[in-house]
């Protein structure tokens, strides 16, 4: 009647039946082990019941009917959410509000709804436009900017339904993406060129963003804007006859704009920009031309050239404005123009008037060209070519024939005389007054004028030649497809092609080009424009234009030094000879430029004494003159002489005057000194002139670089004093070894001369020898004079009177800086020896005369040993030197 056990039916149940009062037959359920609602969440089994009839072997139980058992397993909300990625990316583009940019997702591993269940999402950093809702989803709450920030990083958290947070926060990387616009991409506003840089890409990155457009073709146009450079680009600044002569012009071309000067001063009134020899006219101004510069019959063969820069004329009706005019000086009722160019209405005229020298017909006298140019406010070149009755012009190298030609009776002959003007037209006649008339509103250059010849195409091309352009790097490289085409000038080229990487990688290989040695400094605008057309479209998108420049750096300013020798003494027979003189026979000419090293480790404070390095640097020069100072030349009994064969194979000519001589044209440094050494001085009446000087002075760039004013100082030896004079020429104006060029750090670079430089070492090793003796036989002597007694003393300076008059008397110490303060007397007049030449030349004429007044014996040892003092003297200053 008992109730002894209770049994539990199923697969390893981790609970127990106990029985705990047999008579009423209750019991308790309880877990064996640790019950875990993550691993079950609820168990189901079969229990019954037994009494306690069970004999020995346990088989008479009588038990229960089977009752079920269910257990639910309650959660304990252990368990913090965590999230499924460790970090979150995403890309969106800017500009747009998003409704959802991505979702993030947390588990709880808690068994329970309640526990497991994510019931909020919250962002933790602070200030960021985004917001997240409670399932996971992730907004932005304003339009985000690429240029404003490119990418955000945002911290997020989680939390359970029992308001448990993630233990860990994950990171969300949210990237801005630009809204996609067609156009170039990598490339650089400002590219940077050094001189002598070469060809250098322009976009060596670049490359186009079509945004998945379906393009068919590419049209690129890259133009580089160089108008306000010079005379609308980078040319050589020559003047035009040194142009002239390098581009293998014909001679005989006349400057009539030249740059003012003592033989040229007829533009000295006018506006001029110095550094590209450019005239500005304001309708004020006009120049006479003088007489005998330009012959009057130019024939029926000559050439006009100039650069002009002009713009519309003010007013409806606008006046003749005068480039060149050829009108009669004086006359009371006429005023006739026998030849003239001139713009009018933005037509170019060229009028020529023959005179009535055949038979009275109607000739052609007006040629008109109608250019848009003339008026476009940029810098053209303009080339008339005249080979009556064909007149060509060429304008920036181009062929333009005249579209109108009208004719005129020829010019009946008279004797007034005719004045030729620049800039306006002179009024001699039909006015009270003669005056100028048909003012020039614009800016001139090169304005020449060549009678008897016309010039070629080849010449007129190289004469506007622009010297920068853009290039392109590698042409065979350059992709299949593509189509390129330069301007004469190559300053536009167009590209086309139907592939975008050909077209990258053309594009890539454009380059621009200076070939000046000292180009001008300043930014050259690009402009680079697109148009691309889609499949069975004309044009699908739109690419924005390209600004940006090249930035071309200042050139090291180089120093050009003249040097040699600079006084010399001759015989008067010399000059009185054939050949002359030869004025510069050793002359020197080098060019040095200053350049800044930069080294590694410099302190702040060493910063301004940065070591500088002298570099000697070679290049042209474009004239060199040989100037009299003093009284000009009388030509009826001195000259300058050149031989014209020595100018053969160079690119060089020379004029000759009373002023002096002038060797111009572009050409090498070598080339100048070879011409110059040969430049001889001849006097063939010498008896008036006892010496004449010179200076001698260099350009480049027809004068933004000049050389030193080299000086030098001539002597004519007349017989009655050659044999004295030439004693004192060796002695004093032997030529220097060694010509230094300083600047300011303090640097020296040694110029040599043209004398061997080992003859040099030896000498200067014989002074240090002959110095090092000196000081110590003055320190044996200081010695001894402390040591031994006066009459010893007397006896030491006797001797040391007798060393005085050796043939070491005249002596120049190179090593001044290093003497001791107690010179000896003579070496103090030693040092102005050449400041007192003068006077010593007459000190010693007065002993001469004294010596004659002696005994005939006493007059001849006196002058054998005066002799033999000076032809030592003559011999050590010569080792010396």
């Amino acid at each position: 009647g008992e109730i002894c056990a209770f049994k539990i039916h199923g697969q390893e149940m981790p609970f127990e039946a106990v029985v705990l009062n047999k008579t009423s037959g209750e019991g308790r359920l309880r877990a064996k082990s640790p019950i875990d609602c993550e691993l079950q969440k609820e168990y189901t089994f079969v229990i019954q019941a037994y009494d306690c009839g069970s004999g020995p072997g346990g088989t008479n139980w009588k038990k229960s009917h089977k009752a079920v058992v269910h257990i639910q397993v309650k959660d304990v909300n252990e368990f913090s959410p965590a999230f499924k990625e460790s970090v979150y990316k995403t890309t969106v583009t800017e500009g747009k509000i998003y409704d959802s940019i991505l979702q993030v997702e947390a588990i709880d591993e808690d068994c329970s709804p309640q526990y497991s269940q994510i019931c909020n999402y919250e962002i933790v950093t602070t200030d960021v436009p985004f917001a997240i809702d409670r399932n996971g989803n992730i907004r932005n709450t304003e339009k985000l900017n690429y240029d404003k920030q490119h990418q955000y990083e945002i911290m997020v958290t989680a939390f359970d339904c029992g308001q448990k947070h993630a233990t860990e926060d994950v990171l969300v990387r949210v990237n801005v993406k630009p809204v996609c616009k067609p156009g170039w991409q990598d490339w650089n506003k400002r590219i940077e060129y050094k001189p002598g840089a070469g060809s250098i890409p322009l976009f060596p990155s670049i490359h186009l963003e079509t945004c998945d457009g379906p393009v068919s073709s590419i049209h690129t146009t890259i133009e580089l804007q160089t108008n306000y450079i010079g005379k609308g680009c980078d040319r050589e600044t020559y003047s035009e006859k040194s142009l002239q002569k390098l581009c293998g012009a014909s001679s005989g071309a006349i400057d009539l704009l030249p740059s003012p000067s003592a033989t040229a001063n007829w533009t000295a009134g006018l506006l001029m920009d110095n550094n590209d020899m450019i005239f500005k006219f304001d309708g004020k101004q006009g120049a006479k031309i003088p007489d005998g510069i330009v012959p009057k019959n130019l024939t029926d063969q000559f050439t006009i050239t100039l650069w002009m820069k002009h713009g519309p004329s003010p007013g409806l009706r606008a006046e003749k404005e005068t480039i060149l005019c050829n009108s009669d000086k004086t006359g009371k009722s006429m005023n006739r123009h026998h030849y003239a160019l001139y713009v009018h209405n933005c037509r170019l005229v060229f009028l020529l008037r023959k005179d009535f020298d055949q038979a009275d017909t109607f000739r052609p006298a007006e040629f008109h060209w109608k250019l848009d140019q003339i008026c476009d406010k940029e810098w053209h070149y303009y080339v008339v070519n005249v080979e009556f009755p064909v007149v060509t012009l060429y304008m920036d190298g181009t062929t333009y024939e005249p579209y109108l030609v009208t004719n005129d009776w020829p010019i009946h002959p008279s004797h007034i005389a005719m004045q030729l003007t620049v800039g306006a037209c002179w009024q001699g006649g039909e006015v009270t007054k003669p005056r100028f008339a048909q003012y020039f509103h614009g800016s001139l250059a090169s304005l020449t004028i060549r009678p008897g010849k016309i010039e070629s195409q080849k010449v007129i091309s190289c004469l506007q030649a622009c010297k920068e352009g853009l290039d392109i790097n590698s042409l065979e490289s350059l992709g299949q497809g593509i189509k390129y085409h330069f301007n004469p000038s190559q300053s536009v080229l167009v590209m086309e092609g139907d592939d975008i990487e050909n077209i990258n990688q053309a594009l890539q290989k454009v380059s621009y080009i200076n070939s000046r040695q000292f180009p001008t400094a300043g930014a050259r605008r690009l402009k680079v424009s697109s148009k691309v057309q889609c499949f069975g479209e004309d044009v699908c998108i739109s690419i924005p234009d390209i600004d940006a420049y090249v930035m071309v750096f200042q050139a090291n300013e180089p120093k050009i030094t003249i040097s040699g020798m600079d006084h010399f003494a001759r015989p008067a027979a010399q000059f009185e000879s054939e050949r002359g003189v030869l004025l510069l026979p050793d002359i020197r000419i080098v060019s040095t430029v200053t350049k800044m090293e930069h080294p590694v480790e410099l302190k702040e404070h060493d910063r301004a004494n940065k070591p500088v390095v002298l570099e000697e640097m070679l290049h042209n020069l474009d004239f060199c003159d040989i100037l009299v100072i003093g009284a000009e030349l009388d030509p009826e009994q001195e000259c300058l002489e050149l031989d014209h064969v020595e100018l053969q194979g160079k690119r060089l000519d020379a004029t000759n005057s009373t002023a002096g001589y002038s060797i111009y044209g572009v050409d090498s440094m070598h080339n100048y000194e070879q011409v110059l050494r040969q430049i001889r001085y001849r006097n063939w009446y010498t008896s008036a002139t006892f010496d004449r000087k010179f200076s001698v002075k260099c350009s480049e760039l027809n004068g933004r670089y000049t050389s030193n004013e080299f000086n030098l100082e001539v002597n004519i030896l007349h017989s009655s004093n050659s044999n004295f004079m030439d004693h004192v020429n060796h002695m004093i104006v032997q030529p220097q070894f060694l010509q230094s060029v300083h600047h300011p750090e303090g640097s020296i670079r040694a110029v040599h001369n043209s004398v061997v430089p080992s003859v040099a070492t030896i000498v200067i090793i014989i002074c240090v020898s002959i110095l090092i003796f000196i000081i110590t036989l003055g320190v044996y002597r200081i010695r001894t004079a402390h040591q031994h007694s006066s009459a010893d003393n007397d006896g030491s300076k006797e001797n040391e009177m007798d060393w005085d008059d050796s043939a070491l008397t005249i002596t120049v110490n190179p090593m001044e800086k290093y003497e001791k303060p107690h010179q000896t007397e003579e070496e103090s007049e030693e040092e102005d020896l050449e400041d007192e030449e003068e006077d010593t030349t007459s000190a010693e004429s007065d002993e001469s005369e004294e010596e004659e007044e002696e005994e005939e014996e006493e007059e001849e040892e006196v002058v054998v040993q005066k002799e033999g003092k000076q032809n030592a003297t003559r011999q050590e200053q010569l080792e010396w030197d």
